[in-house]
């Protein structure tokens, strides 16, 4: 791995593919910017934003529209697709990696693609881009256009959100193995990361799928050459993990709505319980109540026994309280 300082500002990595096909050509970072263009082809030029040079760098490119420059260097955390020029350019969203593991925290992916090249920019590494990188190594001759590498990506990104709905099926599971278990137990805390994570990513993918239709909608003259074949194939793609996305999305909505029905009728079964123990001991407290004054000619005041008749007499009440609430049918 070259370790150098790289020349070009902000690169994490940079292929050249040449025009006849065979082995892709990494630059070292050493590699001044015109061994981008040497030898004709297309190139791949990955960057990363945090380097504050990276605007400077794009200006020096002529080939790239204003529009295209401001969409590869923006911070807006939302997706966008736009054909202008038989160019595409825009913001895909993705999923980041740590350098450990990989996470279902979501990142931004900016990318330019012309027929002479494609750009992608980034802030946080992502996890599809890195598996693309992987592919250019193993099977170069698979990528005969730029428009090529551009549906890899998404092709990886839909593999990713399959891995992800896979461990939230899994998280899903187990939540639920508890919620329909005998012993009541509170999992709404362990649910909302779920929910959170799958609404966004739905929120997301059906962006990008009415951007993908737009674009493809977009007039033969405009658009990069093979992008409309591109466009259907990726389209029909998203829509099939999108419905998975959904269904996921309503099992863990039902999920929910069947911990707060546990636990609404766990609450009322302890209200219920509470209730019965507060008419059974009402008339008792009625009694002792009445005895408890400190007024004269109180009944039993006088002789022995009085304890025991007032003992009797809540006994009784309680045992009235009983036969009421059986009457009634609340017991």
């Amino acid at each position: 791995m070259d370790t150098l300082p790289a020349t070009i500002p902000g690169l994490v990595w940079a292929y050249r593919f040449p025009p006849e096909g065979g082995k892709a050509i990494r630059l070292a970072n050493s590699a001044p910017q015109t061994e981008l263009t040497n030898g004709g082809g297309f190139y791949w030029l990955h960057l990363n934003l945090a380097d504050a040079r990276v605007p400077a760098l794009l200006d020096t490119i002529e080939s790239l529209s204003d529009d295209a420059k401001a969409a590869l260097v923006t911070r807006d955390t939302h997706a966008a697709i736009t054909v202008d020029e038989q160019m595409l350019y825009g913001t895909l969203v993705d999923c980041q990696r740590e350098f450990d593991r990989e996470t279902a925290d979501l990142g931004w992916l900016h990318f330019a693609i012309s027929d002479c090249f494609i750009i992608t920019t980034r802030l946080q590494p992502l996890r599809s881009i890195e598996r693309v990188r992987v592919m250019v190594e193993k099977n170069p001759k698979k990528f005969e256009r730029p428009v090529d590498l551009f549906e890899t990506l998404v092709i990886e990104f839909q593999r990713t959100l399959i891995l992800i709905v896979m461990e939230m099926t899994e998280e899903l599971n187990a939540i639920e193995d508890f919620v329909y278990d005998a012993a009541p137990r509170d999992e709404r805390l362990r649910l909302a990361p779920v929910r959170r994570t799958v609404v966004r990513l739905h929120r997301h993918l059906r962006t990008v799928l009415a951007l993908m239709r737009r674009a493809a909608a977009s007039h033969d003259d405009e658009m990069p050459f093979g992008f409309d074949d591109v466009a259907g194939r990726l389209t029909s793609r998203l829509e099939t993990v999108d419905h998975d996305i959904y269904a996921l999305q309503d099992r863990a909505r039902l999920l929910h709505e069947e911990i707060d029905s546990k636990l609404s009728s766990e609450t009322n079964r302890h209200l219920y319980i509470l209730s019965i123990m507060t008419a059974f001991l009402l008339p008792p407290t009625l009694v002792t109540g009445f005895f408890g004054m400190n007024t004269t000619n109180l009944p039993f005041a006088e002789g022995s026994g009085g304890t025991e008749y007032a003992v009797a007499l809540i006994i009784a009440s309680i045992v009235l309280a009983w036969w009421l609430l059986k009457r009634v049918r609340i017991l």
